[in-house]
């Protein structure tokens, strides 16, 4: 495992370098959903200092049983309202916020625990009915209603573009949220500073870093096909 974290992370470096990024703010994500503690943990061993998760239990089991290792734990599946309770507070960053019920769920339980929440709001920028995210056009007003609650923190964006062989044609997909991100900051709307841009996957993710990407979610190069 440790040469596939390696290799994904020289390619990380190539790529930073090819497009001139600063290398620190590219972050790698391991998606360890549905893996087991023992190949999470060997992950963690090969370098992983990120991993991401899309089921409650199964996370709560895993930060649990590695709790005495110093990682960080980011939310990246779809986050029902009624499960906002147990993912505040145990993960660091919750990728895939994409309703305004949702957002209000998060604040109440955050407030609850007297923690700020970091999230990240999702955007369904290929407007896919089998993907979640708010429209692109309803970003704007969405992020300054969700600016006001005062126990969360919105750090940035994420995506998820159509699945495409040459990973190329992502690359709209990719520029269109850099694209919104840079179009809200200009905006200066109180509360809202966007730095964080969580796209890229496997089959694509040095065409995100080229766009901006600075959370790349990968499984599949890490951990193999999933069964």
């Amino acid at each position: 495992m440790k040469n596939k974290i390696d290799a994904i992370k020289n390619k990380i470096k190539k790529t930073a370098l090819k497009c001139q990024r600063d290398l620190n703010l590219i972050h790698l994500v391991a998606v360890s959903k549905t893996m087991s503690i023992e190949k999470v943990k060997q992950a963690i061993d090969a370098g992983a200092a990120i991993l991401g998760e899309s089921y409650i239990n199964e996370a709560r089991e895993k930060t649990d049983a590695l709790k005495a290792y110093n990682v960080s734990w980011h939310f990246i599946g779809h986050l029902q309202s009624n499960k906002a309770k147990h993912a505040v507070g145990l993960f660091d960053l919750i990728h895939s916020v994409d309703s305004m019920k949702l957002v209000k769920e998060i604040d109440k339980q955050a407030k609850k625990k007297k923690i700020i929440q970091n999230i990240l709001i999702q955007v369904n920028i290929s407007n896919e009915t089998t993907k979640s995210g708010i429209e692109l056009i309803s970003a704007e007003d969405f992020l300054k209603e969700a600016a006001l609650f005062k126990n969360i923190s919105i750090k940035g964006l994420m995506t998820m573009p159509p699945f495409f062989d040459d990973q190329e044609k992502a690359r709209p997909f990719f520029k269109a949220l850099r694209q919104l991100k840079e179009t809200i900051n200009l905006k200066k709307i109180p509360n809202i500073t966007l730095t964080e841009l969580s796209m890229g996957m496997t089959n694509d993710y040095e065409v995100a870093i080229e766009e901006g990407a600075t959370y790349i979610r990968i499984g599949t190069a890490i951990f193999g096909q999933r069964t």
